[in-house]
């Protein structure tokens, strides 16, 4: 696919590379958050389906993947700025949409509760706002062989966890990438968990209430880690929440296999499409995608 690549001056002097991806058919544009430890390479599976219906934009954060080269990496960024990041991209590439994976969810959602005025309606995959005994787990793992720059044990982490259900071929080139991150983007990794540990749930999903656009929750049926049931939590906290389960799927969702891919781009285009039409919700619906 033809991208028109920038690099795009963004908060605190900070240079982000970014991909636009042009359908001239589209009247849409949707920005894609990655998560942690991340490149806009995980996005592969999800650019498939995207980018016939939207213009779609990605991009690396500062300290990462093909960003990493235009800053000096000496002071760490915190979601909040990574959120700020994200509004600037908004205005910049004019997107009108949003969607997350995984820990990209909390600069999102820092990010929506300050109610840009373009974003019409966001997809948020792989997030709960319940730090669940299994995620608790791995957070603290994580922590210690961050702390340690263990590269062989963070990137066994990823894969005995929540990449448990990834593909071999997956998980070689996630080990790959993981055990051979920059300590600089190590020590970013642990910033957030730590940020992430300091808080009680309440606290850290206090923002979402301010939050007035659409939102669908996507989660597998067979992710411990953001799981479909904590997500649900969402319901009391955001007044416009849509969930999705995609069955027989784990955390990384369209890249584990076909039907998962299947399911989940199935799941996104009913919720996206059917807003830019102002169609009302199915109750059913909600669900539907529930194993």
């Amino acid at each position: 696919m033809y991208a028109e690549k920038a690099v795009v001056r963004v908060h605190r002097d900070l240079q982000v590379h970014t991909w636009f991806y042009p359908n001239p058919e589209a009247e849409s544009t949707i920005i894609l958050v990655n998560g942690s430890l991340a490149t806009s390479a995980s996005f592969g599976q999800t650019l498939r389906y995207l980018q016939p219906l939207f213009n779609v934009v990605l991009f690396d954060q500062p300290y990462s993947g093909h960003s990493r080269a235009y800053n000096r990496n000496e002071l760490l960024i915190g979601k909040e700025d990574e959120a700020l990041i994200l509004l600037d991209l908004i205005e910049h590439f004019r997107a009108d949409q949003v969607l997350s994976f995984s820990w990209g969810g909390v600069a999102t959602m820092l990010a929506l509760a300050q109610r840009p005025e373009r974003i019409k309606r966001a997809v948020i995959t792989s997030f709960s706002p319940i730090i669940n005994p299994a995620m608790q787990d791995y957070l603290a793992r994580g922590k210690a062989y961050l702390a340690a720059c263990d590269r062989q044990q963070i990137g066994n982490l990823i894969n005995e966890t929540i990449g448990e259900f990834l593909p071999p071929l997956f998980k070689r080139c996630n080990f790959r990438h993981v055990s051979s991150l920059d300590e600089h983007e190590y020590a970013q990794m642990l910033l957030h968990i730590r940020q992430v540990l300091e808080l009680d749930s309440s606290q850290y999903m206090s923002c979402v209430s301010n939050i007035d656009i659409p939102l669908l929750f996507v989660n597998g049926t067979w992710d411990k880690y953001t799981s479909a049931e904590d997500a649900l939590h969402f319901g009391t906290l955001a007044s416009r929440a849509e969930f999705a389960r995609i069955a027989h799927t784990g955390h990384f969702l369209d890249l584990e296999h076909k039907t998962a891919w299947q399911d989940t781009r199935a799941a996104i285009e009913d919720f996206v499409l059917r807003e830019m039409r102002n169609e009302q919700p199915i109750p059913q619906r909600k669900l539907a995608l529930a194993g």
